[in-house]
Order: structure tokens, then sequence, then C-alpha cells
């Protein structure tokens, strides 16, 4: 193929069916999560309340390659293989050498790769039975996409929303309604969990950490219920690892190897999914890009957090696990991405990058907004909050590239678009965003509520 291209598209018959397990790679596995009372390693039986058998042996698999069912493959046929996408125009508009590509996950049916796990999390738990899953969310994308997947497969579905974002993206409430969800701002006074914060801060913002207290709680009421999350856990991020097994054949169909592979990065998922088939390739010694995560200044936890056992909601209702943490109870400032306001990042990511196998980077929201606004005006596509730190990130090295005169390749995941998000671009265009300076004290104190585990 010339390199005057566009779009690299797979034929369906191309789509990978097999998810990847970057584990056994590993030149150490990571940390297992330890129980919250005998602070011993949990076994699956500890996490059978919470998730189906199917996924549990999922997160703790020591197999490479898990096969994806064909009931899900049906499903991911709606809209995968989804496009790579060459940023030809946004090279033209900053005079760069440098080649960006975009895995754009924005084809879905809920607009983000959230689907990629959701319809593999719905299928296992109705294979078992399951009649109900309750979820948190932040900006609503996995919400809506748990909404969707558990519509494919007969499942109810409730949603806590972190309260900022509630507020903010008020049609996202009526797309989970429109696949049938429930869905609750957070705090609420529905559970111990919503009202013990609303008790001491009646207009909390709410946190990521918060709302799955709110649907832990709820998951653990009922026989016929369980929870699923969108982000942080091992078979999650293995669910997405299709976006970077998709990427690497659209690469080699057009010759290119990244040097450069930059996601934004929160819980993990969206950045786990695009680099660990890369970083299998790069630990092979098949290829050499560096990888790095893209977190918002205010709330940075892997190049400002601690790597110490945590709790991954403030209730104190979920194991305790290790990774890059500000403090289960810190609040992020109700940033517009709010995706990635989450206090930890997922365990598998934090080891990684403990490791000295991928970088970070914290970038503010404003530079980001204005990346997406030269994106979006160049190449026509208006990016969610969430990925604009990884078009800021890919920007960042363009122009390097053009001071340098490198001709690298820039890899990122576009992971989701932003039609959801106009209060947050009417907010930049008139001026009004603001950045929110890193909150020491507040992480100070989060952090004295840390658990000490030798």
């Amino acid at each position: 193929m010339s390199d005057n291209y566009s779009k690299v598209l797979l034929e369906e018959s191309e789509m990978p069916t097999q998810w990847y397990n970057v584990i056994p790679d590993l030149p150490t596995p990571p940390p297992p999560p330890l129980h919250p009372g005998t602070l011993e390693p949990i076994g699956p039986d500890d996490l059978a309340p919470l998730f189906p058998m199917a996924l549990i042996m999922q997160e703790v698999s020591t197999d490479s390659y898990i096969d994806i069912p064909g009931e899900v493959l049906d499903v991911y046929r709606l809209w995968r293989p989804s496009p790579l996408l060459r940023a030809r125009r946004l090279e033209k508009a900053l005079d760069t050498p440098a080649k960006i590509f975009l895995k754009y996950e924005g084809v879905s049916p809920a607009g983000s790769h959230k689907p990629n796990t959701a319809v593999p999390q719905a299928f296992y738990n109705a294979q078992e039975g399951v009649k109900r899953l309750t979820t948190e969310t932040g900006a609503g994308q996995w919400g809506s996409a748990l909404a969707f997947a558990t519509a494919q497969f007969g499942l109810d579905c409730e949603v806590w929303q972190v309260r900022a974002s509630y507020d903010q993206k008020p049609y996202r409430k009526t797309m989970m309604e429109l696949w049938g969800a429930t869905l609750h701002a957070s705090p609420s006074n529905l559970t111990e969990a919503g009202r013990a914060i609303l008790a001491t801060d009646p207009d909390s913002p709410g946190s990521l950490g918060i709302a799955i207290s709110e649907a832990v709680e709820q998951a653990a009421q009922s026989e016929e219920t369980r929870y699923a999350l969108g982000s942080v856990l091992n078979h999650v991020l293995l669910h997405q690892t299709i976006i970077g097994e998709e990427a690497l054949l659209q690469l080699a169909k057009v010759g290119e190897t990244p040097d450069l592979l930059v996601g934004c990065t929160g819980g993990g998922s969206n950045f786990g999914g695009l680099s660990f088939p890369f970083l299998r390739e790069k630990l092979a010694g098949r290829m050499d890009p560096v990888i790095r995560c893209v977190e918002p200044a205010a709330c940075p936890s892997l190049s400002r957090g601690e790597y110490r056992y945590d709790f991954g909601d403030t209730g104190q209702l979920t194991p305790l696990v290790k990774m890059h943490t500000l403090g289960h109870t810190f609040i992020p400032d109700p940033i517009h991405a709010g995706g990635l306001r989450y206090h930890g990042m997922a365990p598998l990511v934090s080891h990684i990058y403990n490791l000295g196998l991928v970088e970070a980077e914290a970038i503010h929201q404003t530079e980001c907004f204005a990346a997406a606004l030269q994106f979006a005006r160049s190449e026509g596509i208006v990016p969610a909050p969430e990925p604009t730190h990884a078009i800021a990130a890919a920007i960042r090295e363009a122009l390097r590239c053009k001071e340098t005169g490198e001709e690298k390749v820039i890899l990122t995941a576009l992971c989701g678009h932003g039609h959801m998000d106009m209060a947050a671009y009417e907010k930049y265009l008139a001026g009004e965003l603001v950045d929110y300076e890193f909150p020491e004290a507040a992480i100070a104190e989060a952090m004295a509520n840390v658990p000490v585990i030798n």
C-alpha cells in the first residue's frame, strides 16, 4: 500500500478470536489481591458473591490467550473490527514529519471502547443465571456500555453515576434508560455507603470510589445480582486487548511499527487494551516502542501516587489490591474527563509501570481541550474528554519531531467520541474551563487512611 492512506480497515473475517493475557510474559507476576479482613491472598470463592466464576477464572488465569465465545463475537461484529485512522490533516496542521495513528473505538454503539468488556461480562453472567448487574460509572461511557450489553442478553442493569458527571452529562442518563437501565446519582440515599458520605458532605461531587461502594453494596444483597466493573481488574483489561491485537494487524498491513504509543489512563482499561499486545511484541524483541500512560494533572495516580495496597472503593468493601493510589478516600476535582477521576490505577498497569516497562505523564485539562479543538478542526472527529489527554501527548511528541526532524510513528487509542460532552466544550470555548492544581494536602489526608501492609 502507498503512503497516501487515511484509514486502515480489517475484514470481519480478520477480527481476532482470542484475548491476550500479558501476565505470563511479564518478568514477575503482579502481587495478589488481599482479603480485607484476613489480609491473606483471596481465592476464587472470595469473589463469587460479586462475579461469575468464568470471569473469576479469567482474573487469575495464567494462560496467554483466552478464546472469545462465539456469542460475544456475534455482538462484537456490530462494530468490530474498528478502524485505524491516520491523522494526515493533523500532521499537516502541525507541519510535522511524524505519522500519527489513532485506533478509533468511538464507532461502537455506546460510542467508546467500553463495550469490549461489557459484552463478555453480560454474557458470562447470563450463562450462570444472573438476573441483574449493578455498576458504577464516571463520565457515563461504562454505564452506557453495560446498559447496551445487558440489553443483548436479557439482564437488568442498575447504575450509580458520579454526581459531578451525572450533572454535566444529562443525556448519558437518557442513553442508559433507552437500553433499559436504571440510573442513580452517586452518592445516593439508597445505600449505607452513599448515606454516610452525604451525612458529612451533602454537596459531595462524588467519586468513582464512592459509586463503586454503592454498586458493590447492592450486588452483595441479592443472590441473583452480581457486580460489573468497567476498568481496573485483570479480566477487564484482558477483554480490551482486542483493540491492540487489531491495531497490530492494521499497522502490519501498511508496513508501520510504532515508535511511541500513548494512551489516556484513568483506571487502565483503554491503555491496557491498546498497549498490552504491543508490550508482548516489545518483550519478545520484535519491536521497541516507548509506551506512555497519560493521566489528568488533577488526578495523577501513576506519576504522583504511591505503590501500595489500598481499597478500590471508598467504603472499603472491595479486596485490597496493590496499585498506584492517591488514597481511597480522595475525591478528585470535578474535571470534565470524568472517566479518569479514579483514585487508583489498575494493579496490572501499576505493576508494569513499577517494573519500568512503561512511562507516565500528567497533563492539565485546558491543554487537552486545546488539543481536542485542533484535532476536531483538522480531522472532523470530536473526541471524548478522556482521550484528549492522549491526543495532547501525541501533539507534544509530533511537535518535538518537527524540531528534531525525526520521522516517528505515533499510535494512540481514540477511545470514544465526545458527542455527549458538549457542555464541557461549551465551557472551553467560552473560556470558562480552568486547570486544577494538584491537591497535595488532600492527597496527604487521603493517604493517611491507606492501610499499612508490609
